[in-house]
């Protein structure tokens, strides 16, 4: 039988998948309450469809940060792909370049830099940092991103300890003793070097240290993880690039916002001067639709790109992404949007439900 919505993908992955391995793509923090809700929540949001239209051309590319993409459609940075395909990272690469869309990169691929890099040297690539403790590996990992042709810096700001995931004790998941870790720093560096263990993410990093890790990139820097108008209003002040609207899909703090629920005040915040992005939830082209309606310029899947890798690798990805691409073609023919620039927030409106 087919795969033909983003939830099948996800059915397969469970049956395939061994339980730590799934418990930990699908765990959140505590009581699983935000990551749920991450996905309930677009379910109160009713589209209002325009009609007698002609849709008989519709155009769902637009751009990020100055470079175009085939849709406002792109892959999150979630952590070691290789748990779940053997070539980890490189297949998802692949498949982001195939499909024309950007893919951010983790701090904790399991792949090196390079060997993602190399394998789509075309693709759209940005890169996912956790500040370390360590500045100075901060400094060589940025600048090696930088070097290898990363478009911009995407740092995790909702992560100064990890969250409380339940799953993961229980399993007694421990994936810094029980996986490898590639080396963060670069080929020529190790061998010059004795190793090391990953230094622990840096819980003292605060806005006042942005213009330090300005002063070392000339990549844009973005700020995931922000869900406040506070924090929106300080992205600003502090000349960020763009702010991806995220609770982590759950994984961090329990009982927040769902994501397209903290999205509208976001976008209010910055006042048009910094592009918006979400994550979390999105499983449908309707939830993308709904997104971008409300502000967000592009939506970044995480899980689901996870499910598509532990389907078929490289090609279960490009399916999942042609699946939800081409929902959301659907869904713009279905409101009278003929473009991306056509989606505004007349398109809907919250249910009283």
């Amino acid at each position: 039988m087919p795969l033909v919505c983003l939830t099948d993908f996800q059915a397969y992955a469970q049956d395939h998948l061994s339980k730590s391995t799934w418990d930990f793509i699908e765990g959140g923090a505590d009581e699983c309450f935000t990551r749920d809700d991450n996905i309930a929540a677009f379910k109160k949001i009713r589209l209002r469809p325009r009609y007698l239209r002609d849709v008989r051309e519709v155009d769902t590319r637009t751009t990020i940060q100055g470079e175009e993409i085939t849709a406002p459609i792109c892959i999150a940075p979630t952590g070691f792909h290789c748990l779940v395909w053997p070539d980890g990272e490189m297949s998802t690469a692949r498949a982001a370049q195939a499909a024309g869309i950007c893919y951010i990169t983790s701090t904790y691929a399991s792949c090196t830099l390079e060997d993602i890099v190399a394998t789509a040297p075309r693709g759209l690539k940005w890169f996912q940092l956790y500040m370390q403790s360590d500045r100075q590996l901060n400094k060589q990992v940025v600048q090696r991103a930088e070097s290898l042709g990363f478009k911009a810096l995407v740092i995790t700001v909702d992560t100064p300890k990890t969250g409380n995931r339940r799953c993961d004790f229980r399993n007694e998941l421990d994936l810094h003793m029980n996986l490898l870790l590639k080396d963060l720093r670069s080929p020529k560096e190790r061998n010059s070097m004795p190793y090391f263990q990953m230094c622990p993410i840096d819980s003292s990093f605060c806005w006042n240290d942005l213009s330090w890790l300005q002063s070392i990139t000339r990549l844009p820097i973005i700020l995931k993880g922000i869900l406040t108008k506070e924090d929106a209003e300080l992205a600003v002040k502090h000349n960020v690039r763009g702010i991806i609207v995220s609770n982590h899909g759950g994984r961090q703090l329990d009982d927040v916002p769902a994501s397209i629920d903290a999205l509208t005040e976001v976008v209010a915040a910055v006042k048009g001067k910094m592009e918006v992005y979400l994550d979390g939830g999105i499983r449908t082209g309707n939830d993308v639709l709904k997104a971008l309606a409300l502000g967000a310029k592009c939506v970044f899947l995480g899980r689901p790109i996870l499910w598509g890798l532990a389907y078929k690798g490289e090609h279960g990805v490009e399916e999942v992404l042609n699946i939800i691409k081409n929902e959301f073609h659907t869904s713009m023919t279905l409101t009278g949007c003929r473009s991306v620039a056509e989606i505004h927030q007349d398109l809907v409106q919250f249910s009283r439900l």
